[in-house]
């Protein structure tokens, strides 16, 4: 059986839910849920797609960020253990309507870092269905991984998912 490792931040929210929406998604069983925060080397043994995701923020904010960020701790793990080529699908979430010039922003950051570490970026999303003026986390007409809106677009958020989920395992043969 395939492992997958589903990382998150922040901890809790809209962020959190999503999270554990996407490891049910799963089935469950296969999977380990697990907040940047309280993340090791370990966590990432053996494991066969890693899943990242989180909330907006833009470049200034990573910028200005303190030393007690999560996510550089996090990214610090993978300086030592790299992660050679295995699949990394992202997830962001974000508000089309507070934030149009940057709606999930974030998931470039995360992308950026991912493969920097060695990850291979799966589970690309289409940016139709989505009222916003700008996105850094659009390559090629396309989102970095599945953007999702639990402000102006909540009743999408289910659906979504599980068609990402999908797309996701056929691109990571699992």
């Amino acid at each position: 059986m395939k492992k997958i490792g589903i990382f998150y931040w922040p901890a809790k929210g809209n962020v959190a839910t999503c999270a554990k929406k996407i490891e049910a998604a799963f089935g469950g069983s296969q999977t380990m849920l697990q907040s940047v925060d309280k993340t090791n080397r370990e966590n990432f043994e053996g494991l066969d797609l890693i899943i990242v995701g989180g909330s907006t923020s833009g470049a200034d904010a990573w910028q200005q960020a303190s030393g007690n960020n999560p996510w550089f701790d996090f990214y610090a793990i993978f300086e030592k253990k790299p992660l050679t080529g295995t699949p990394v699908a992202i997830f962001g979430l974000g508000d089309q309507i507070l934030y149009p010039d940057h709606f999930v922003d974030n998931m470039k950051l995360i992308k950026v870092e991912m493969e920097k570490a060695g990850g291979s970026i799966i589970g690309r999303w289409p940016t139709d269905g989505y009222d916003f003026t700008g996105s850094e986390a659009i390559e090629d007409d396309k989102f970095v991984g599945l953007a999702l809106d639990e402000d102006q677009q909540d009743d999408l958020t289910d659906q979504r998912i599980r068609t990402w989920v999908e797309q996701i395992k056929k691109e990571a043969s699992i």
